[in-house]
């Protein structure tokens, strides 16, 4: 996809971090753009600034681990937009942590529903019609955000490993479906390690049936304070995130990595994989990344 003209791109999470930054490159250019997120006031800021530059825009307070919400997402946008071109199912939140069994029910149905169900949900609801279009020559490109935690197995957080490891086997199996089908959509996951956004206070949105039942666990607050310190320590910017993925939708690249340097961790656990040992420590390369050092 080359030509983003007067295209749609459809975005979660698009109130902050990644999802402001593709709205705002969506934008320059030219795109029609529809929001969605769960933070009303940040959505509403985020609205009120590119509707001032311009932008014509669809924007909608939503939970994308509500399916019927994100259906009513994909009506909005074809009814009043007729299309769908760009899909971006970034929304996505950074809880769950601490030692793997004393997460409990409701932060595994909190992180799954909103990282892996809101994927689901949107190319559930987005996916069909984008492919009818595409079949009468419309273009089309998917983008899927996990990270790089979908592709290694740091400790203290399992819930969120899970859960981006699944993205990106759902994308992958995304990209295969999609060929079997003869359409051309593009598919991209993007795999972005430590970049400051808001990622490492989600629980600001967590839904209050979804809280938690019990104080944090020593665990639990080590893996928050290590994903404030990660997080607040990056040197990539979201806004070069943004860049990065539409150059990979330009190129129609399927996986989308902005730190390089952190594949060495990558390529050691697959050779643990393929050599049959014990999985290589995610932190070998940057120690001073692992919690509590």
């Amino acid at each position: 996809m080359n030509d983003f003209n007067d295209k749609v791109a459809v975005i979660t999470g698009a109130a902050s971090g990644f999802g402001r930054e593709f709205a705002r490159t969506a934008h320059r250019l030219g795109m029609r753009l529809v929001l969605a997120d769960v933070e009303r006031d940040a959505l509403e800021a985020t609205t009120r600034e590119l509707r001032f530059a311009g932008a014509r825009v669809i924007s909608e307070v939503i939970d994308v681990a509500d399916d019927e919400q994100v259906k009513a997402l994909a009506d909005r946008t074809f009814a009043e937009y007729g299309a769908a071109h760009l899909l971006f199912n970034n929304a996505g939140v950074g809880g769950g942590g601490g030692l793997l069994w004393e997460s409990d029910a409701r932060d595994w149905r909190w992180v799954l529903g909103v990282n892996l169900m809101g994927v689901v949900h949107g190319i559930r609801h987005f996916a069909p019609r984008m492919i009818a279009d595409n079949a009468r020559g419309e273009p089309g490109h998917i983008v899927n955000t996990a990270s790089i935690a979908g592709l290694l197995c740091p400790p203290l957080m399992g819930v969120y490993n899970v859960s981006k490891h699944a993205v990106v086997a759902l994308t992958e199996t995304l990209h295969h479906d999609l060929l079997l089908s003869k359409s051309t959509i593009g598919v991209s996951v993007l795999c972005p390690a430590f970049v400051p956004t808001g990622i490492a206070h989600s629980h600001r949105n967590r839904p209050a049936e979804l809280a938690p039942g019990l104080p944090p666990t020593a665990s639990q607050r080590m893996a928050q304070a290590a994903s404030e310190k990660a997080v607040s320590s990056g040197k990539m910017t979201a806004a070069e995130v943004a860049q990065m993925t539409f150059d990979a939708i330009r190129a129609n690249r399927f996986y989308v990595f902005t730190h390089p340097k952190i594949m060495t961790a990558v390529e050691a656990r697959f050779a643990s994989i393929l050599g049959g040992g014990a999985p290589a420590d995610p932190y070998a390369s940057n120690p001073s990344a692992r919690p509590g050092a």
